[in-house]
């Protein structure tokens, strides 16, 4: 692609993030027919084989409640492409979080994993989720932090608007909560 049309590329994004700012909603639709596929390409480079299009909405979702910040340093769709892959790193982290980790010693025997397997993790999964979304609001958002994306007591308390004491007494209540949940038959 030439410099001009790069150029004229990103004249049109601007343009429709102009109208979209003056609440023209088609220009909302004109951006996602232009960018959706480059970034659907764009997630399976980066390995995503599954929900390539809720990640490419999830992207978009985000863009567009952060548009007012986007200073046009670069391209749109570069900005775009950015916020993907975010979003990508952050599943990818929350999905190492999910998985159990077990230590091995030359005690254990190790066993072939099997369709039973699969299937005990995916209820395991399933029940830890619905353990989730019967936590209070303020519960679930303290757990999530600490345990999707990792932040320390006093960063979640920022987030949250509480103290750290507080924040540890919802993260210990939910826990208790998902246990109790997960291990109820």
């Amino acid at each position: 692609m030439s410099e001009s049309s790069r150029e004229a590329d990103a004249q049109v994004d601007l343009e429709l993030i102009a109208r979209w700012k003056r609440g023209d909603q088609r220009a909302a639709t004109d951006i996602v027919d232009r960018h959706a596929q480059a970034l659907a390409r764009f997630a399976a480079t980066h390995g995503v084989r599954d929900a390539v299009d809720e990640l490419v909405q999830d992207t978009f979702v985000r863009a567009f409640n952060s548009l007012d910040r986007f200073r046009a340093d670069s391209s749109l769709r570069t900005w775009l492409f950015t916020i993907l892959k975010r979003l990508v790193l952050d599943r990818r982290r929350a999905e190492r979080r999910a998985r159990p980790q077990v230590e091995l010693n030359e005690g254990h025997a190790l066993q072939e994993f099997d369709a039973l397997d699969g299937m005990v993790a995916d209820e395991t999964l399933l029940r830890v989720r619905q353990a989730v979304a019967h936590l209070s609001p303020l519960q679930r958002e303290v757990f999530m932090l600490r345990v999707s994306e990792g932040l320390p007591y006093t960063e979640i308390a920022k987030v949250v608007g509480s103290t750290e004491g507080a924040c540890r007494v919802h993260y210990h209540n939910a826990m208790r909560a998902v246990k109790e949940y997960v291990s109820d038959d």
